[in-house]
């Protein structure tokens, strides 16, 4: 996923873009996006897990779940170019938002933009790898869909550390992040029944 060519900016430097201008103003995601190349999947990522930390119950999830899962699915199944579809590339968070999750978030932000540089490339292009992200980055998002009581957080940030990975290919972060999705999905999905019983509902009403 890295021989395109691809705009490059920190995450802490995009996010200052974002928040910067009318609060009242709509990003709309397929205009964030179009310059973006490969990284579009990790600056959706990043775009997606906003709601999470909207303090109102329901509503991160609601909004953010299925983001997640749209970027996890098409990591899954081998794209090289994030697709939109039309209705959601016309939306996108309006700016307050973004602003609000900046003042929120600045200092976790500068301290992980700190630690986190290029390296171990092949946990990011390998085909396996990008395979095993794009199926936690599913099974999170389900778990961010549903109403789990006080989780949004926990979700939030753990889906932080993926967008993180793939906005400044860190193979490292990308290691954290799968070591603690894989324990969020166990804990919070599989040992609950949560993920489970959802999984199996999906299931049904494809076939």
């Amino acid at each position: 996923m890295s021989d395109e060519p691809q705009r490059h900016t920190s995450t802490g430097a995009l996010l200052e873009e974002f928040a910067t201008g009318d609060p009242d103003e709509v990003l709309h995601l397929g205009d964030l996006l179009k310059d973006f190349g490969p990284a579009a999947f990790g600056l959706l990522l990043f775009i997606g897990l906003l709601p999470a930390f909207i303090p109102v119950p329901g509503v991160g999830g609601a909004i953010g779940g299925p983001m997640v899962i749209l970027v996890g699915a098409q990591l899954l199944v081998g794209m090289r170019k994030l697709w939109l579809p039309a209705f959601l590339a016309r939306r996108g968070p309006h700016r307050g938002t973004v602003m609000r999750f900046r003042q929120r978030m600045a200092p976790w932000l500068r301290r992980l933009e700190k630690l986190v540089q290029p390296r171990m490339p092949a946990l990011l292009d390998n085909r396996l790898a990008v395979c095993f992200t794009g199926l936690l980055l599913v099974l999170l998002g389900v778990l961010l869909a549903l109403p789990i009581p006080f989780t949004n957080y926990v979700f939030g940030f753990l889906l932080l550390l993926f967008a993180l990975a793939l906005l400044e290919r860190d193979g490292a972060l990308m290691l954290v992040a799968w070591v603690a999705g894989s324990i969020a999905v166990v804990v919070f999905g599989f040992l609950s029944g949560n993920l489970v019983e959802s999984l199996a509902r999906l299931v049904d009403s494809w076939f």
